[in-house]
């Protein structure tokens, strides 16, 4: 796997994965940005929540549940000091389907947790306390 950084101007820089993908990260006005694009520690969530979503859908799906959406709502908390690292990280899986057993939802979360979402677990053995929790909404 690779990815290139490029530096544009101020603290913008654009991010291009290896297989062609492109992201814009940014900083704030305050740290010499113009706030057009997500920050790098923010990038670091939405990789998370992505691993872990990705997941929990392909685990739901292929044990037969009948899954229409998957919502990752994902906050976290950083330290006061620099590196200011995440010191905890909470992944609130929103999980709409028919006829959705709870148990199942709760087998899937629990799999990507522990054994599947390479970001979680690298993420947990660097310190940061990760946590999840889960709904079902039925339709």
């Amino acid at each position: 796997m690779r990815a290139t950084v490029k530096w544009v101007d101020g603290v913008m820089f654009v991010g291009e994965t290896g297989s062609g993908h492109a992201v814009v990260m940014d900083g704030a006005a305050d740290h010499g940005g113009r706030n057009i694009g997500a920050r790098p520690m923010e990038m670091i969530l939405i990789g998370l929540g992505g691993c872990s979503s990705f997941d929990v859908v392909q685990i739901l799906q292929k044990g037969r549940n009948i899954i229409v959406n998957c919502v990752t709502e994902i906050t976290a908390e950083r330290v006061d000091e620099v590196p200011s690292v995440f010191s905890k990280i909470h992944l609130h899986f929103v999980v709409t389907g028919h006829e959705l057993k709870v148990a199942a939802v709760e087998r899937a979360v629990k799999l990507s947790a522990e054994k599947y979402c390479s970001a979680s677990i690298m993420l947990g053995k660097a310190g940061v306390e990760i946590t999840h929790d889960f709904e079902v909404i039925e339709v």
